[in-house]
């Protein structure tokens, strides 16, 4: 059976004055099945095309702090799994930030996640 999914992708930004940005992960929420996981890819590569100075280490701590909050780990432990997933998809003006957030449906959201994050990101 299809059920509705809610997911976004995660953007770099590096130089916000530039407004260029590259997808580095998806973010998926699926409240039927109380699934909320985020899958990501740092390109370095295309990451320098952007920005030759870009810190690296700090992106990917950063995309990792992202998979945290969708376990419930840090700040988002005592958050039911849609306020993490409306918490990462507020506007924010960092170097990380979700795009807009589009609907779906699917009968496997992890299987749906990985799709999303083939086609979109990898």
């Amino acid at each position: 059976m299809l059920t509705p999914y809610e997911y976004a992708i995660i953007q770099a930004v590096p130089r916000i004055e530039r407004g260029e940005l590259i997808n580095v992960g998806v973010l998926l929420y699926c409240q039927r099945h109380d699934f909320l996981a985020a899958r990501t890819h740092l390109d370095e590569d295309r990451l320098r095309a952007l920005d030759p100075a870009a810190d690296v280490a700090a992106i990917r701590t950063a995309l990792n702090s992202w998979n945290k909050t969708c376990t419930g780990g840090g700040a988002s432990e005592q958050m039911r799994l849609g306020e993490r997933f409306r918490w990462l998809v507020a506007p924010r003006s960092t170097i990380l930030r979700a795009g807009p957030v589009h609907m779906g449906l699917a009968a496997d959201p992890a299987a749906e996640l990985e799709r999303l994050a083939d086609l979109l990101v990898r």
